[in-house]
């Protein structure tokens, strides 16, 4: 492994992930926050619920109750005057469920005077849910949805159908209390109806978006769930004040500030990476490849979101799996490297952030008895990555902005 390189991109990743923290960002938005004279609860869901909720009390020296819903290995402490709770993602389950049930009962009775502090994050979608069908056809739902390679748009308009807080339907239930809403966005281009599915926006899908959603990949449905699909989400909601904070066009200037601080020259490709995550790895190989003889150094960073089609039974996630697929384009060259990472410091569902491989990956995976084309075949990213020293790992960050990959060329090796 080129150690130089390795220590360029863990400090990216270091620099880049520092810069997104959502504290400073909450507590901006809360700073001159004045109670209308009634309650003031908190409630916090996404894998960056804790993070946020925590600065939150910080900055309002305290609150009339609440929930904070993330993750599982999220929870970083007891806050005061909150019930923290971890649940299932990507797929939610029973403390999913248990967990906003309770945040539903904390705003059931609030009048007009009371306000719902409510903070969201990537996550949300499989953290803040109460199904309107079986939670078990909830969750095959989501596998399938995840497993075909539909984005999150797409998977966002079926599941707010099928729930009791998603598409508006939190705002409503807050209703007549205010909601002001702090969002820390996931979603390439911050669409806010499908940030965590929009549980307090208005739902800008259609009926017809998620139907069409069933057809294109085939979603075998029951009779109540293809019902709840025509049911039409909340289209407008006037107790509602929305402040988005932080997002992946932060995380890719970051990485570029940061890999300019180690020498490098960065260039962001794109802020919108939406492909399947072994082609995005393949075409980072390509222009390192193009570049060899540059003489320059170069950065070359792509924000966004892929996906992964599940061919195989491995472990892994999207980002170690574009790492790996780049491993093949650099092969041999001494002085090249691509990187990708989840910003929450979770890829898939393994305790990885993301993958790194340089010139000398691919041969290494071969002297460990691995075949590159078999290993992305199964889906396992992960142990190939293991391997070769190639996973990188944060632990949780407390933050959720996409993910970033970066192809590193260093001018003399």
């Amino acid at each position: 492994m080129n150690q130089t390189l390795r220590a360029d991109a863990d400090a990216i990743v270091r620099a880049s992930i520092a810069a997104v923290l959502p504290d400073e960002a909450v507590r901006r938005t809360l700073k001159d926050y004045r109670s209308r004279g009634g309650k003031t609860v908190l409630v916090a869901a996404g894998k960056a619920a804790w993070q946020m909720a925590r600065a939150a009390l910080e900055t309002l020296g305290g609150v009339d109750g609440g929930v904070v819903i993330t993750k599982y290995g999220h929870v970083k402490g007891p806050l005061p005057g909150l019930v923290c709770c971890e649940a299932g993602h990507p797929v939610p389950d029973e403390n999913s469920f248990d967990a906003t049930k309770r945040a539903l009962e904390l705003v059931k009775e609030l009048g007009a005077e009371d306000t719902v502090i409510f903070l969201l994050s990537g996550g949300g979608s499989a953290l803040f849910e109460l199904p309107l069908i079986p939670g078990e056809e909830l969750r095959e739902l989501t596998r399938r949805l995840l497993g075909c390679g539909a984005d999150i748009v797409e998977i966002n308009a079926i599941r707010k159908r099928l729930s009791a807080v998603k598409g508006g339907r939190f705002a409503l239930a807050c209703a007549p209390a205010r909601v002001l809403s702090v969002v820390l966005s996931d979603v390439l281009g911050d669409p806010l109806d499908s940030i965590a599915s929009g549980p307090a926006y208005p739902d800008g899908s259609t009926c017809a978006d998620a139907l069409a959603v069933v057809e294109k990949y085939g979603l075998p449905l029951s009779e109540n769930a293809l019902a709840l699909l025509r049911r039409e989400t909340a289209k407008e909601l006037n107790n509602v004040e929305t402040h988005l904070n932080g997002s992946v066009r932060a995380l890719c200037a970051a990485a570029a500030a940061a890999a300019r601080e180690r020498g490098y020259e960065p260039v962001v490709l794109t802020d919108r990476l939406c492909c399947e995550a072994r082609e995005a790895g393949r075409f980072l190989s390509s222009i390192l490849k193009s570049h060899e003889r540059c003489g320059r150094s170069l950065a070359f960073i792509a924000g966004g979101e892929t996906v992964v089609r599940l061919t195989g039974s491995g472990l892994g996630g999207r980002n170690q799996e574009l790492a790996l697929a780049a491993c093949e384009g650099i092969a041999g060259m001494a002085n090249a490297a691509v990187f990708s990472v989840g910003s929450d410091g979770t890829d898939g569902p393994t305790d990885a952030a993301g993958g790194y491989v340089d010139g000398e990956s691919l041969g290494k995976l071969k002297k460990a008895g691995l075949e590159l084309h078999t290993v992305l075949q199964n889906n396992d990213s992960y142990h190939a990555l293991l391997s070769v020293g190639g996973l990188i790992v944060t632990g949780p960050t407390g933050t959720n902005v996409n993910d970033v990959a970066v192809a590193l060329l260093r001018c003399g090796g």
